[in-house]
Order: structure tokens, then sequence, then C-alpha cells
């Protein structure tokens, strides 16, 4: 899955996927590089600030070859888990690789699964119940307007009276990347077009993406907390950002099963500098 020499630089493969989409320029866009092995860590930054994309994810075989490893780095830093990534590298898998479905990746989240279904990719993350809680300061008017309630799960969520309201925020990054303890945000309300049942939107400046289009993570956060409000585990949810994109969900238990559709935008080639070779 590539040949990056060793030593003197090399090339590797790159395939650019909108994710959470039925066409291109819709969901939320991803880099997948596969690598024959793992390269320096500031390497892998450095690519992923590069692409400046939301996410770029990185893969390599387990050590047992019996899976994949999956990392995901934003242009500013790598985080512990990524939905529409790992639905990308899915789908780069299935429709480019060779691999089909169903996936294993080894990440820093534990074991996930994705699973194909039809045209869908099928995500399997662990659930992150919130708990209700006292904003921090400064939230109401970094987003432009108060929320009805707030809550906490590994973000803070923002839950408004209606999803006109959280199509309409205009939200100032600067004050969202400062706010003390959660530099993340989720704006919901219940509703949204037809035929769906939660509204969303996803902020984190400090980690390089002001607004992201579409957002797995954040779904693992809002399903079983819009599963208890609107009594049903089954959820048809629309994260209204400007590219937008639309996640079949179900809460199963502890875990949140999100799917979603996915299109190839481009195939490219890395051309790594002499001296970046690969680590280990």
């Amino acid at each position: 899955m590539g040949d990056a020499a060793a030593q003197g630089g090399g090339t590797l493969r790159v395939f650019f996927v909108d994710a959470f989409a039925a066409r291109p320029f819709e969901g939320n866009p991803a880099a997948v590089v596969p690598l024959p092995r793992w390269l320096p860590d500031a390497t892998l930054q450095a690519m992923a600030a590069e692409h400046n994309l939301s996410e770029t994810a990185f893969l390599a075989r387990a050590e047992d070859g019996a899976g994949w490893r999956l990392r995901w780095f934003t242009p500013a830093a790598e985080v512990e888990l990524c939905g529409h990534a790992t639905l990308a590298t899915s789908f780069v898998l299935a429709t480019e690789l060779g691999a089909p479905a169903p996936h294993a990746f080894a990440t820093r989240s534990g074991t996930l699964g994705v699973e194909r279904e039809g045209e869908r990719f099928v995500l399997d993350f662990p659930a992150r119940p919130a708990e209700r809680a006292e904003p921090p300061p400064g939230l109401a008017a970094a987003l432009g307007a108060a929320p009805r309630e707030v809550w906490r799960a590994r973000d803070w969520i923002c839950v408004f009276d209606s999803a006109e309201q959280v199509a309409g925020l205009r939200p100032d990054f600067r004050q969202l990347a400062a706010l003390p303890g959660g530099e993340r945000v989720i704006a919901t309300a219940a509703g949204g077009p037809p035929g769906h049942d939660v509204t969303s939107r996803y902020f984190a400046p400090k980690v390089g993406v002001p607004e992201d289009p579409v957002t797995g993570t954040a779904h693992v956060q809002l399903v079983p907390f819009w599963a208890a409000r609107l009594g049903r585990t089954a959820l048809v949810c629309r994260q209204a950002s400007r590219r937008g994109g639309t996640l079949w969900c179900e809460l199963r238990g502890a875990r949140v099963r999100m799917g979603g559709t996915a299109v190839l935008y481009a195939r490219g080639e890395i051309l790594l500098p002499p001296g970046e070779g690969t680590a280990g």
C-alpha cells in the first residue's frame, strides 16, 4: 500500500473522499493515505496541514496482519476519534484497494468496525452519554445566541428550540476557541428537513476546524441524547453546515451505528521529500 523509500523520499497514494455525501461537494471531505509502514508523527502532521481538510486518515496493516491501524489528523493536531474519515477509509479499502467490508480498525479509541449495507457504510462506535452542565463563561456570546439547555459529553452540547435557529447561528470562532475547558461545541435541535429527526452543527476552531461539515463523533453524543428525548433508537440526522450531510443512526445499547454513503472526488500521489522515510 505505497512505495515510499526508507531514506530517499518516494511516493504515496492519496484518495480524496466526500463522506456522508450522495454526490461530490456534499458531506465532509477527507484525505485517505495508505502507508506501507508508519512515517514519523511530524511528517504525518505536516501532510495533514498541507491537505488542509478537517481530517486526513492514515492507515497501515496491523502488525498481526489481521486488520488495520488507523490514525486521524486535523491540520493542527491528531485526534482520538473521527467518524467521517473512518467511513472514507472503509470506502477506499472497499472500492479502490480490493479489500471489501467488514473492516476492523485499531485506533486510539479502541477497535472500530465498519460494515457495508448496500451503498451505505455503517460505523459502529462507542456511545457517549451527556450530562446536564453549566455553560462555560462566554458560550452564548461566542455562538451568537443563548441555547435553551447546555449538556456535556466529550463536547459541549447546546440545545436550541428549532432547526432554523441552529442553521442561523453565526458564531465567533475566535471566542469559541478561547472557551475554558471545552473548545468543541455542538449546536442541535429536534427536527429538520422532511424525513429528518435531528439537526446539528459542529464547531472546533481550537483544533483547526472552525466548522466541521459532517461529524461522526458529534453523533455518538447526539444519538443517545435524542434517542432518550424522542423515545426511539433509530434517528435520521442532518448536519446543517454549508455542505450538509445525512447520517442514518441507531442506538444499540452502549454503541452507536452511523450509516452514510461516500463518493470519490480525486486520486493522487504524494511526493515525499528526501529524508522523509518511513519510521519503524
